[in-house]
């Protein structure tokens, strides 16, 4: 009975690495994680059946609380910062055009705005956004209504009342 216990072990500390592993090196759900759930999972069905319920309970605490310790000791651990991405981003997206033109200036849709496209307005063109969703026809006549921080929002000149 103590070498059944002694491989159950084994077999759930197996997957608890795999697990831990699975969570904290290698994204998403694949082979080390899957591997990991059946081991740890298959060691706790083998101590219920054939080991029995009181070493089954014993080893489902202790599986619970070793995984929350391991998850815990590696969230602390500074092994982490090693892998971690430390870069930052400090570059910017250029909008000087949009301080080219103003809300109500006119141009014309350079591709169809469904409800996003190209237009031409002032000579230059920029991303746009039709007012409400509204389907625009490419080279109709636009209206600026709006000026984002990276589009523009306009409307067609036919629905202008």
């Amino acid at each position: 009975m103590s070498f059944d216990l002694i491989i159950v072990s084994v077999v759930i500390l197996l997957g608890i690495i795999f697990l831990l592993l699975e969570i904290f090196l290698l994204p998403g759900v694949g082979i080390a994680g899957i591997a990991g759930l059946l081991f740890v999972l298959g060691g706790i069905v083998y101590a219920y059946l054939y080991i029995g319920p009181t070493a089954g309970n014993i080893l489902l605490v202790a599986t619970a609380l070793l995984i929350g310790g391991g998850f815990v000791a590696l969230l602390k651990s500074k092994s982490l910062e090693k892998i971690g991405l430390k870069a930052e981003i400090k570059d910017s997206v250029d909008n000087s055009d949009l301080q080219k033109i103003a809300v109500g200036d006119t141009g014309s849709a350079v591709s169809r705005l469904n409800p996003m496209g190209k237009v031409m307005v002032n000579g230059i063109m920029f991303e746009a956004k039709s007012l409400d969703g509204e389907m625009i026809d490419e080279d109709s006549e636009i209206e600026v209504v709006k000026i984002n921080t990276s589009n523009i929002i306009v409307k067609s000149k036919e629905t202008i009342i």
